[in-house]
């Protein structure tokens, strides 16, 4: 039996146990299919998590206004500059600056009053009285530069301060 076991062992030495180099170009050739694949979805998947995280800090910054506006009875401004570098979105009362947001390169803010153009600066003023200084409501449209097949958002402050959150608006 022992004679059998020595006489197979130097065969199985001789047997290769590697890749062919048409096995491992068969193997790259099916990754580089499925990441040309998924590639598209994944910066999708990228463009709206910024715009979800502009549309959030636009929702904070004025929640936050809101609220300071009504504890310390005093009016308190959310002004967006659409022209600095980078551009900021900055809570403010009579005391100063309380808070800054930093917006994200990569996506554009457009800010309308209903029936107006597009603005650069604007200033959203918070009353203690629970309303804002503006006769008409204002619209922060979130979209972004580097993919135009997303749904852009819209915040949007109407008169008696309410602020709300849609999926809707368009990216031009």
């Amino acid at each position: 039996m022992n004679a059998s076991l020595n006489t197979l062992l130097p065969k199985l030495k001789n047997v290769s146990s590697g890749f062919t180099l048409i096995e491992l170009m068969v193997t790259i050739a099916v990754l580089a299919i499925i990441v040309s694949i998924a590639a598209p979805s994944i910066s999708t998947q990228l463009a709206n998590q910024r715009v979800k995280s502009t549309t959030s800090i636009i929702e904070s910054a004025l929640k936050e206004a809101k609220a300071e506006s009504i504890i310390k009875r005093q009016n308190t401004s959310v002004i967006y500059n659409n022209t600095a570098n980078p551009r900021t979105i900055t809570v403010q009362n009579s005391s100063g600056t309380l808070l800054t947001y930093n917006i994200n390169d990569r996506n554009t803010v457009t800010i309308t009053t209903m029936g107006s153009t597009p603005v650069a600066i604007t200033t959203v003023t918070f009353q203690p009285n629970k309303v804002i200084a503006s006769d008409e409501s204002i619209m922060y449209t979130i979209c972004d530069t580097g993919s135009s097949n997303i749904i852009p958002r819209q915040v949007s402050v109407n008169k008696i301060a309410n602020i709300s959150t849609t999926n809707s608006g368009s990216c031009s």
